[in-house]
């Protein structure tokens, strides 16, 4: 609030001067109260002034209409949506997302400061409020190959922008429950702000010390359980529905079934595809989907604003009432979450005007720097006896641990559309290191696919069922200096380059939705299961703190016991 002005700014709110803007007989939804009420909205230089019978400058009449505060998305990664941060914006923003609060850890494991520059300056200067939480573990534990370190002396530059609200997700819990010193930095950095969680499966004393730290959130609950126990813990918690993991249905029937207070609970997106929000939409899926499972409409409406305003300290924002910042959704039905149209600090936004994507640096597009393989490289030695495998879990990003029989010849794993194969190979520094795994539930068959999209080293990861495919698909990537690859009858089928930092492509969300599209149909036709997202599930098999089995640069690793195999 800017006191320098009130006293203009109460001559509105007293009605004693005309408003610049009034949204007239809208069916407000006053998330304070729960109630739905006819009421005007008086708006002045961005702020709301007022709520009950004003006269303005400029009047939109939105009888019949609902005016509901702008939807927060609790919990993102920009980059991981494919296209540059501009684009998602306003793609999130038709669908009445307002609010973002973005974790870069990916662009920061790949290029450290410069990445973290380039998604502040992307996001500045556009009709949303986007606001960074620093990425906490880059790497996301000790022994991960990736681009660069950011310690918490590298941090202290960035708390003076007012953009940086805290610590982005914490999930090297180990390291916050032994107290660990350089982590211990990092919180004490943070120590008067919101610090984000990433716990899965952490038992009842180790989520006690977790919390003790004072990280507030976590958006990795899968089911309700764990949900309530968190909370239990003073813990917000973030329900995730993205293009990957899509946790809200299973937590969302324990809170109606425990007739639980929603008020611990905000939506998030965490990692969606630009075609899975064109589809179906952003937050607004998160609240429509709750409604149809039973929540009733204004507390799904909180659990996007209100909620998660309290949560991270945003005072101005998540509430139709004076003195809040005028971002608003205005809907034509309450139930199907169906956006009129989108206001950002009172001003309608204009989603013909031309998106304004900033150039990266040439640096920043040259980041793939693998070795040059061989089969006899990708050969993986097995024996009669079981074998540790990877387990794909449909839907899910978790995966379990099996020991099997592997299929083989002359002592070496031979892989089928049963039993694929998949190596990782580290691109950032040159160091030439690679690991080979069995994986079961892919079931990809007559061909791989490859991503450089791999949490949250961002190394090379494919998968397939034959080393000519295999090495086809890397070499490909290596070409288009990284992006989505697949391969079928040891032929490249289609590619997505994406070369900014192998991350982002700076093609536009269309090229980038159709070729995706196209690619998830096809790795789909070659097996893999209808309810797994083939470049979601690959891009998370290396990534060591999501439980139980994971394979990075170093070799298969036991993320329950915290241990390397064989």
């Amino acid at each position: 609030m800017n006191y320098d002005n009130l006293k203009k700014l109460t001559s509105k709110s007293l009605g004693r001067e005309k408003a610049q803007l009034v949204l007239k007989n809208a069916e407000v939804v006053n998330v304070f109260s729960e109630e739905i009420l006819v009421r005007d909205v008086a708006v002045e230089e961005g702020m709301i002034v007022g709520v009950g019978k004003y006269d303005g400058l400029e009047e939109i009449d939105l009888s019949g209409k609902y005016l509901c505060p702008g939807f927060i998305d609790a919990h993102l990664h920009l980059e991981s949506t494919l296209v540059a941060p501009p684009e998602l914006i306003h793609s999130a923003l038709q669908w009445g997302t307002t609010t973002f609060i973005i974790d870069p850890h990916e662009v920061v494991n790949v290029a450290g400061e410069e990445g973290l520059d380039y998604m502040i300056d992307q996001t500045e200067d556009l009709d949303a409020n986007v606001f960074l939480m620093l990425p906490s573990c880059v790497p996301a534990v000790s022994f991960e190959e990736n681009g660069c370190i950011f310690s918490a002396e590298k941090m202290e530059r960035y708390l003076a922008n007012p953009r940086i609200l805290g610590l982005g997700e914490v999930m090297d819990y180990v390291s916050v429950i032994e107290a660990e010193e350089e982590m211990v930095k990092k919180l004490r950095l943070f120590q008067d702000r919101i610090k984000d969680g990433h716990a899965p499966y952490l038992q009842d004393k180790q989520l006690a010390a977790y919390a003790l730290a004072r990280i507030k959130t976590d958006h990795e609950c899968v089911d309700y359980a764990y949900a309530l126990e968190e909370i239990r813990n003073g813990m917000q918690v973030l329900i995730r529905e993205g293009s990957g993991a899509r946790n809200l249905e299973a937590i969302v029937r324990g809170i109606l079934e425990d007739n639980m207070d929603t008020a611990s609970f905000s939506f998030c997106t965490d990692d969606k595809h630009i075609n899975d929000i064109q589809r179906e939409g952003h937050i607004s899926y998160n609240i429509k989907k709750s409604i149809a499972l039973g929540i009733p409409p204004i507390k799904a409406i909180k659990m996007a604003t209100i909620n998660t305003a309290k949560c991270y300290n945003l005072t101005e924002l998540g509430a139709i009432a004076p003195g809040y910042q005028a971002d608003f959704v205005v809907l034509d039905s309450l139930e199907e979450v169906s956006v009129h149209s989108v206001y950002h600090k009172g001003k309608k936004v204009n989603f013909e005007k031309e998106i304004t994507i900033k150039p990266c640096s040439e640096h920043l597009s040259k980041t793939v720097h693998i070795p040059d393989l061989s089969a006899d490289d990708l050969k993986l030695a097995v024996n009669t006896s079981e074998s540790s495998l990877i387990q794909i879990i449909e839907g899910q990003i978790t995966t379990k641990h099996l020991q099997g029989i592997l299929p083989s010849e002359d002592n070496y794993f031979v892989p089928n559309a049963q039993y694929n194969k998949v190596v990782v190979v580290e691109r950032h520094k040159h160091t030439g290191h690679f690991a080979v795994a069995p994986v079961l539930g892919f079931n990809l068959h007559n061909g791989a696919i490859a991503t450089s999209v791999s949490h949250d080293s961002h190394n090379i990861v494919a998968i397939g069922d034959n080393d000519e495919s295999l090495l086809l698909a890397l070499q490909e990537l290596q070409r288009v200096q990284g992006g989505y690859t697949i391969i079928r009858d040891k032929k490249v089928l289609a590619t997505l380059p994406l070369p900014i930092m192998g991350l982002i492509s700076d093609a536009g969300y269309e090229s980038v939705e159709n070729t995706l599209n196209k690619m998830i149909g096809y790795a789909h036709e070659m097996g893999v299961p209808a309810n797994t997202h083939p470049f979601i599930a690959l891009s998370f098999i290396a990534l060591p703190v999501i439980p139980e089995i994971r394979i990075t640069t170093r070799g298969m690793y036991d993320v329950i016991e915290q241990k390397f195999i064989g």
